[in-house]
């Protein structure tokens, strides 16, 4: 059964498009006539995935194309990090901030694991080189996953993971109650909203894993999720992100 699901999800994918023509989810320009899980046009495509900046190796951020990273660069230099490294698809602006924007609306968990998906395949060279042997999803407290009805960090996870072939564990920790949104509050704030809001659930023993979540801003997410995979056992843990903020 397993080797017939590309060929079952081809077929819905061109009685879909005869009923009903596809469209770019960004721009709504038609999409390519072949049956493709895409829902991206190709322009669309090349815009979410094309790196203008150079990138801190530490936590991700923006920096100069001659800035010293060695030590991470200006805003992460003296934190402290749980991960050892984060890597990320862009920056929050543009065509990535819509897609990621609308990967959060009802229905978008497609967009997301198809978000998945085009990061993978773009970075792939770069997310293998964490040498993970797992991918871990930031995961939403039940109440938030119930009211959007999926996670989009799991569904984008989900895309990451199939196209480089390693194993997805959704349910390797837990969000222990609700935290609130974090837009709009300060690094103090956010570190105080996320202390303690991750339990694991699975040993994850020695394991390198990689932890996927939509957004980076100051890192306390990944920071908190991080320790709940490092508590479960995990040898070392590279936060990566579809965008930096």
């Amino acid at each position: 059964m397993p080797t017939l699901l590309p060929f079952l999800r081809a077929a819905a994918y061109g009685v879909s498009d005869l009923l009903w023509p596809r469209r770019c989810h960004l721009c709504a320009a038609a999409l390519p006539e072949e049956p493709t899980p895409n829902c991206f046009c190709p322009a669309c495509t090349t815009a979410i995935t094309t790196e203008p900046h150079a990138t801190c190796p530490r936590c991700a951020s923006t920096v100069g194309p001659h800035t010293d990273t060695s030590a991470g660069c200006l805003r992460c230099r003296e934190d402290k990090f749980p991960f050892d490294a984060a890597v990320r698809l862009g920056p929050y602006d543009g065509a990535l901030r819509d897609a990621i924007l609308r990967a959060k609306q009802p229905g978008g968990e497609g967009v997301a694991e198809t978000l998945g998906r085009v990061w993978a395949t773009a970075r792939r060279p770069q997310l293998l080189a964490a040498g993970a042997g797992a991918i871990v999803p930031v995961p939403l407290h039940w109440r938030r996953r119930w009211s959007r009805g999926f996670n989009q960090s799991e569904a984008v996870a989900r895309g990451v993971a199939g196209v480089l072939g390693l194993p997805l564990l959704p349910f390797a920790m837990r969000r222990v109650r609700p935290t609130p949104k974090q837009v709009g509050t300060s690094r103090a704030e956010r570190l105080r909203n996320v202390e303690g809001a991750f339990a694991p659930t699975l040993r994850l023993p020695r394991m390198r894993i990689l932890l996927i979540d939509d957004v980076l801003t100051t890192g306390a997410t990944a920071s908190a999720a991080s320790r709940a995979v490092l508590a479960a056992g995990a040898a070392q843990v590279t936060a990566a992100v579809l965008a930096h903020r």
